[in-house]
């Protein structure tokens, strides 16, 4: 049996990684998700994640329980050391990540690949408003950092605009990894 894949799934917020990642899930049965632990109250809504304190976050991290760790937005965010067991049983697992640790997961998993999720700002605004989560300030500031370009060097990236219906960017994902033998 192959190891699995890990495709890091990166893009703006409001650009919908959490619903492409869960209908790449439902449309490929090889595809799993990678639930990951956020400093922030379990009841928060969004994604399925694992709410902990900070306290427990940097205990998990000190005692290795992250493969991949980072903050932003005033949180800290956590990949469970799990994954490996899952890649190396052969599943291809879809994480959301954050582009500062793009270039560190190419480094530890032989089989990364970065899935870049694109949409026009104004689909993005109409989005973030829609998810009721963050008040026009904080929206503003979301819009504001959506333009930052990928590392240079990465090896496999695949851009893909989800800018209309959901099965049109799944199917567009799918065809570009099965292109690439993913």
């Amino acid at each position: 049996m192959s190891t699995g894949a890990l495709i890091g799934v990166v893009g703006p917020s409001g650009v919908g990684k959490d619903s492409v990642m869960e209908a790449l899930a439902r449309a490929e049965p090889s595809m799993g998700l990678v639930r990951r632990v956020i400093t922030r109250p379990a009841d928060a809504g969004g994604e399925d994640f694992e709410g902990v304190s900070e306290e427990e976050f940097a205990r998990r991290r000190e005692q290795g329980e992250f493969v991949l760790h980072w903050p932003a937005h005033g949180l800290h965010y956590g990949v469970p050391a799990t994954v490996r067991g899952r890649l190396a049983r052969g599943e291809t697992c879809l994480v959301n990540l954050s582009r500062a640790v793009l270039a560190e997961a190419e480094r530890l998993f032989e089989r990364f690949v970065t899935l870049h999720l694109t949409a026009p700002a104004e689909v993005l605004a109409e989005r973030l408003a829609a998810r009721g989560r963050e008040d026009k300030a904080e929206i503003a500031r979301r819009l504001s950092r959506q333009g930052f370009a990928l590392p240079e060097g990465l090896g496999r990236v695949i851009e893909v605009a989800n800018d209309g219906p959901l099965e049109r960017t799944v199917a567009t994902v799918l065809s570009e990894l099965q292109a690439g033998k993913v």
